[in-house]
C-alpha cells in the first residue's frame, strides 16, 4: 500500500505572517513523521497498487487535525484513527470532500 500524508496550509482562519510561518513547519514535520514512522507499518499490507491518502492540517484552536481522503478498508481507517490519536491529533470532520478553496 502506498502512504500519503498531505499537509493543508489552508485554513479557515489566518495567523499572524510569522506565526504561519513556523505553523507551516511544524505541520510539514507532522506530516512526514505521520507517514515515514506512524504509518509505515501500512506499507506492507494490501496490494502494492493500494494507496492511502490522509490530509493534516490546523483547526482554528491550532490542533493539527487528520482526515483520510479516499476509500479504504474500515481496517486502514482505524489505524490510522488510532494513530492520530496517539499523537493528539483530533479528526476532522467536514462536510465535503473537496477542502481546497479553489479559484472562484
Amino acid at each position: 500500500m502506498t502512504v500519503t500524508v498531505l499537509a493543508i496550509f489552508e485554513t479557515d482562519f489566518r495567523p499572524d505572517q510569522s506565526l504561519g510561518k513556523i505553523m507551516n513547519e511544524r505541520l510539514r514535520i507532522a506530516a512526514a513523521d505521520l507517514q515515514d514512522i506512524h504509518l509505515q507499518s501500512l506499507q506492507s499490507i494490501g496490494q502494492r497498487n493500494d494507496d492511502l491518502v490522509v490530509y493534516i492540517s490546523y483547526n482554528p484552536k491550532y490542533t493539527i487535525r487528520w482526515r483520510v481522503v479516499n476509500d479504504v478498508p474500515e481496517d486502514v481507517e482505524n489505524f490510522v484513527a488510532q494513530a492520530c490519536g496517539n499523537l493528539g491529533y483530533i479528526h476532522w470532520k467536514t462536510s465535503s470532500i473537496n477542502v481546497f478553496k479553489g479559484n472562484e
